[in-house]
């Protein structure tokens, strides 16, 4: 889910690739100025052309913008490493300016700098690269991405909701676009930009969904891939169905994270045992879906939450948060993120057309009903009718991630992790077999390296695989470390 990466990102040796500078790489691309909504003085940027439909490469072309953030030591230059901050739905122009702000915890390493083009994109359907809209009003965005039904009556508004989301998009001024927004064609593009950037092979880093991306491109372009870096895994499946209710799992893993800090923190008034905090949130969570606050309701309330403990750094304004709707005072007002309607229209075009969902409502209202039972923070919501159910159905087949390819693939993983839970890291993990290692850490969040995440021994293993091909020889597992 993209929110806090947007928000903030022993050895094996690979094969290698010759250093080439960017002095010597035959590339036709004009680099200028980026976008005035970009922002990155230290960016510049360019159009690639891809097509629309890669089974007729010769028809209809769509803009990629891409970045690029020069190495800085061409001396000591290997390539360019392409990045993506996750989503689906999540513009990625800026993010190399954003891995390398110096104002976060832990930027890149200037050792990283050194050695790469750190290159950024949005993908298609995004942004600057063919945005697609669903013409969503103001109250579907409030929505946002986990509306929670507390009864089967629920299911079925929701149904309706969903349906009528999904035939918005499939109306759109942008509805041709609609069946080519897909993860395996975002690959595609990828490699179209590989080969203007006049590169044998592209490394590559990527977060929580920007893994799935990352996988499929290995999957789809194993020759062509360099070093492969995967922070917070989905699954296999990539952001199907069953990803989609391992929210629920995520969240029940990382949410006494949180109780515990509320409880050492009394000020908050939210309990002083883990337990008593716990307690806390389902009560909330009752008194809100009877009465609001100023449209603050159950739902809601859950999602915020839910989205709060993407980071250790969340946690005291999540407590705030509580603190007030406790004593029934209203939260500040937040105003939707700019480009709502393309950031939730794009996810919904790459979610719903990448692999078929169900279709049956009472099959929804089934699911819910036991989820909400087995995972009581949050089931009932990621089980919940999506537009997806009313989307046409997906014009190739997902693409299955393997073993066959080059060993170059090093997974990063926290163990608390609520939106891409560790249970989905290690079924790609072993759908990878000996082409990856995975590294965990003992620490809870979204995103184990770098940006937010301050295990010193799971960013040293990704640096070191990053500047020097070298892995671990087994999976490593990184110890918790002390806060501060």
């Amino acid at each position: 889910m993209y929110v806090a990466l947007a928000l903030a990102v022993a050895a094996v040796t690979t094969a290698s690739v010759p250093a080439t500078s960017a002095a010597t790489r035959p590339s036709a691309l004009q680099w200028g100025p980026c976008p005035a909504d970009v922002a990155a003085a230290t960016l510049e940027c360019t159009i690639v052309q891809v097509p629309l439909d890669y089974r007729e490469p010769k028809g209809r072309q769509i803009d990629i913008a891409v970045s690029r953030l020069v190495s800085s030591d061409p001396a000591q230059r290997r390539g360019v490493l392409l990045t993506n901050p996750g989503g689906p739905g999540g513009a990625g122009l800026a993010y190399p300016a954003l891995l390398t702000n110096p104002v976060l915890p832990h930027p890149l390493p200037q050792s990283v700098r050194d050695r790469y083009d750190v290159i950024g994109f949005d993908p298609r359907g995004v942004d600057h690269s063919a945005p697609v809209t669903c013409d969503l009003t103001p109250d579907q965005i409030a929505r946002l991405n986990l509306p929670y039904p507390n009864n089967a009556a629920d299911v079925v508004r929701d149904a309706t909701i969903s349906k009528t989301i999904a035939q918005q998009c499939l109306t759109s001024e942008t509805a041709a676009l609609l069946p080519h927004i897909t993860t395996a064609n975002t690959a595609r593009d990828m490699d179209r930009i590989r080969e203007a950037l006049g590169e044998p092979k592209i490394s590559y880093l990527g977060a929580s969904y920007g893994t799935y991306l990352g996988a499929v491109y290995t999957t789809l372009f194993p020759a062509r891939s360099d070093r492969i870096v995967l922070d917070s895994s989905l699954g296999s499946g990539g952001y199907d169905r069953t990803a989609f209710q391992r929210l629920a799992v995520g969240m029940e893993e990382r949410f006494p994270d949180f109780a515990t800090f509320a409880a050492a923190n009394p000020q908050y008034g939210l309990g002083t045992t883990p337990g008593q905090v716990r307690a806390k949130y389902f009560d909330l969570a009752a008194r809100l879906d009877r009465t609001p606050i100023q449209g603050v309701d159950g739902s809601l309330f859950r999602g915020i939450t839910f989205e709060y403990l993407y980071s250790d750094l969340g946690m005291p304004t999540l407590a705030a948060i509580w603190k007030a709707l406790d004593a029934g005072q209203p939260m500040p007002p937040a105003p939707p993120p700019a480009k709502a309607d393309n950031i939730l229209s794009s996810r919904h075009h790459v979610i719903c057309g990448d692999s078929p969902w169900p279709k049956s409502v009472r099959g929804y209202q089934r699911d819910v009903a036991e989820h909400r039972v087995a995972y009581p923070l949050i089931g009932a919501a990621t089980a919940n009718i999506t537009p997806c159910a009313y989307w046409p159905s997906p014009v190739e087949r997902p693409v299955r991630i393997g073993d066959r390819g080059p060993s170059n693939v090093l997974m990063v993983q926290n163990l608390r992790d609520p939106g891409t839970p560790l249970s989905g890291a290690q079924e790609l993990r072993k759908a990878f077999g000996d082409r990856a290692r995975m590294v965990t850490a003992d620490q809870g969040g979204h995103g184990a390296y770098l940006v937010l995440a301050g295990n010193t021994c799971a960013n040293d293993a990704v640096t070191t695989f990053l500047t020097t091909g070298r892995r671990p020889h087994h999976d490593l597992a990184c110890p918790a470390e002390p806060a501060g």
